[in-house]
């Protein structure tokens, strides 16, 4: 059974840092890329970063670049999301998702249940 677990969603303060973590199970992480997705209120969700399962390829939404840092752990089923210089509109349920490709994560196939950031003062 494929699953997709986020945690380390909170609150912090703005220029804050926060890093979060999505466990992996039921399938071979390193065949496949991972990306971390979130939803602000009243706002469509949106891919915030990809990370390719070749040569760990990342790429970022122009809004999270050089801030947001994704990364792998293939032998620990984990993939993270080191968030820095945290922005009040970073505000958002994030989550991790797969549509098993190998490169991209367009129109996941399955997600996890998703994890709050709230970024305020």
């Amino acid at each position: 059974q494929v699953q997709l677990v986020e945690s380390g969603g909170g609150l912090v303060q703005p220029g804050g840092s926060l890093t979060l973590s999505c466990a992996v199970s039921g399938f071979t992480l390193e065949h496949f890329a991972i990306g971390w997705f979130r939803q602000a209120p009243g706002k469509e969700r949106e891919e915030v970063s990809c990370i390719s399962s070749i040569d760990d390829i990342a790429n970022y939404a122009s809004s999270v670049e050089g801030r947001f840092t994704i990364s792998r752990d293939n032998a620990k089923n984990m993939v993270y999301l080191q968030m820095n210089s945290m922005r009040p509109e970073d505000t958002a349920v994030y989550y991790c998702a797969t549509a098993f490709r190998r490169t991209s994560c367009p129109d996941p196939s399955h997600w996890g249940q998703g994890t709050q950031v709230t970024v305020s003062a």
